[in-house]
């Protein structure tokens, strides 16, 4: 077997010859680099081995051979310390004890511990230089590293340690004035952000890596549309959430995507709450092969429910996320049941076989235009279907229903936006009956949900153009999935009942701003390589979206990013009236019947739709 200089037999090797030089250069040093007396020079041979055992067996003791010699660190610095001191105190007593110490000087003992440590820690420590600086040739694009700060003192320690990592880092970037003009392993703090463009001049930078994980989302859009101005290529970190491990390496690098841009504000949940209420619970997920439904399902999978039940009326979806699930958990107890809310049998059987603790309804229709015509379709699922599974809730005793909601059903302008504003008005009105807990979660737009702008866009991208904005002004809220369905999960932990949790999207995004974040994070020029159509409004859209009404005070519930909306009351009788002819109603093909009725149920409705 070759032997290597960096193997432990090597290292072990190495430190065994240090014991008996720093022995007797401590004596050498005693008689002032002079030769050492014949009685001195004999007494120390003789106690030679005695110091080399106790001195090695501390070694193993304190794991000196457990570290890397090229990533040489403070730990091991401290492990050093310990073995030598250690070792001198056993040393010290042994000989004291055998025949106090003759034959051994006393100023020998503190020079012998200055002497090996300086023989450990040096070499050590050179070798990681060596490695990681000077003497090794590489090769690799000039970097600019933005972030000067742990993030990106990790990134370029692992760029500095990997000769063959592809990227030479040159420079930091970073707006904290503290850190202007520093070093961080060797590499100077050269500027602000701001001037990425001059700095990338005079270092000829080619490539910007963007070590922020912990960014905002207006933080890392402005780096992004000040990166995308210099015209060099730009990496990124994931986020601080993805960043689990605590590790930040090469492998971590990736291309900059939307959802880096637009949803990237840390969440602070309650897990501790949020385990205790889910754990070992019996959970059903209606709409749980959708893209909420399905992230949805994921999550809830890592906190160990007794059961969970997937309820869906996609037979692809619902195969999909039964296999995703078994390869994420396989000792998770799952069932994919196929059906539709608002099929009572189906409900009624799901209801009494599985005897569920918690209810999340994700399933519903959304897709705006699609169903502006079609508002029969649009009640009897996400209404009417809301309806039945409720009311069978209520019957088996459920303890939380969670109706996953929309900003679209405030001050709602098209059919889809006022079922769902019915559906949490059903759920306000039901939570005075039986022991069932009802809440509802509105929200916004999710990135890269099916059937949403982001996909669309990307289709429109590939395809060489053109990307269609319905108008200039247009604008919309975003957040990521992942983030949408843990505020949902921390809704449920909190919630009394009858409330209406509305989540901060934070600031709205114009769609228009998002085409052109896309096209340019392609590699592509908006309105050169790629143009934008603008191709007017469709039937029920709107503007802008709001995620209150102006009825519905705001109250802070304690937890980031989750507010809670003060409910309005409405005469439950006469409600509960309309739902029924409204049932009627679906039973049969008058859908301007339909409609009329649903604008009798929710008065803020606001629609010129006429059904002929």
């Amino acid at each position: 077997m070759a032997f290597k200089f960096r193997s432990r037999t090597s290292i072990f090797i190495h430190d065994l010859l240090m014991v008996p030089l720093a022995w007797f250069g401590a004596y050498w040093l005693r008689f002032n680099l002079d030769v050492i007396p014949d009685d001195y020079f004999y007494s120390g041979l003789l106690f030679l081995p005695v110091v080399i055992a106790i001195q090695v067996t501390a070694f193993s003791a304190f794991g000196l051979y457990r570290g890397v010699w090229r990533f040489s660190s403070m730990p091991d610095l401290v492990r050093i310390a310990q073995s030598v001191l250690t070792g001198i105190f056993f040393i010290t007593g042994l000989l004291f004890l055998y025949n106090r110490l003759e034959g051994v000087p006393r100023s020998v003992l503190p020079l012998y511990v200055l002497i090996l440590l300086a023989f450990l820690c040096v070499p050590r420590f050179v070798y990681r230089f060596w490695k990681e600086r000077g003497f090794v040739e590489r090769v690799g694009q000039r970097a600019l590293i933005v972030g000067a700060g742990s993030a990106g003192e990790m990134l370029a320690r692992d760029l500095l340690s990997n000769p063959d990592s592809g990227y030479i880092p040159v420079i930091f970037a970073d707006d904290q004035p503290s850190k202007f003009r520093r070093e961080i392993r060797g590499i100077r703090v050269a500027g602000r952000v701001e001037q990425l463009a001059d700095l990338i001049e005079q270092w000829e930078i080619e490539v910007v890596l963007i070590a922020v994980p912990s960014a905002t989302d207006s933080q890392m859009r402005r780096i992004v549309e000040i990166c995308e101005s210099c015209h060099v290529p730009f990496q990124t970190l994931p986020s601080v959430k993805e960043l689990l491990s605590g590790s930040v390496t090469k492998a971590n690098l990736r291309n900059v995507s939307i959802m880096d841009i637009l949803g990237r504000d840390p969440v602070r949940l309650d897990w501790q709450r949020i385990r205790s209420s889910l754990n070992d619970k019996t959970i059903v997920v209606t709409g749980g092969g959708g893209s909420i439904g399905s992230e949805l399902c994921k999550q809830l999978a890592r906190l160990q429910p007794r059961k969970l039940i997937i309820f869906d009326q996609c037979e692809f979806n619902l195969y999909k996320i039964d296999a995703d699930l078994t390869r994420l958990n396989s000792q998770l107890q799952h069932l994919a049941v196929l059906g539709d809310v608002a099929d009572p049998l189906a409900v009624g059987q799901l209801i009494d076989q599985q005897r569920p603790d918690v209810i999340f309804h994700a399933a519903a229709y959304k897709h705006v235009p699609l169903l502006e015509s079609q508002a029969r379709e649009a009640v009897h699922n996400n209404l009417i279907g809301t309806k039945i599974l409720a009311e069978a809730a209520i019957a088996g005793a459920v303890e939380r229903f969670v109706l996953i909601s929309t900003d679209k059903a405030v001050n709602p302008t098209n059919v889809m936006g006022a079922t769902k504003r019915a559906a949490e008005i059903l759920c306000q009105n039901l939570n005075r009956n039986g022991v069932t807990r009802f809440m509802t979660v509105r929200f916004g737009n999710v990135l890269d949900s099916a059937g949403s702008v982001v996909p669309l866009f990307r289709e429109q991208i590939q395809a060489g153009g053109p990307v269609t904005v319905t108008h200039p002004d247009i604008t919309r809220y975003f957040m990521t999935i992942p983030e949408a369905c843990q505020l949902i999960m921390q809704a449920e932990t909190v919630g009394e009942g009858g409330e209406i949790f509305v989540l901060d999207m934070g600031e709205p995004v114009k769609i228009v701003y998002l085409a052109e974040q896309m096209i340019r994070l392609s590699g592509k020029v908006p309105g050169k390589d790629i143009k934008i159509e603008f191709v007017g409004l469709r039937p029920g859209e709107k503007l802008y979206e709001e995620l209150f009404h102006d009825e519905e005070k705001l109250i802070e519930t304690g937890y980031s990013k989750l507010r809670l909306a003060r409910a309005r009351i409405y005469d439950n009788d006469q409600w509960f009236d309309t739902i029924s002819q409204l049932t009627l109603a679906c039973q049969s093909t008058d859908q301007q019947h339909v409609l009329q009725l649903l604008k009798n149920l929710v008065p803020e409705f606001k629609s010129d739709t006429s059904i002929s």
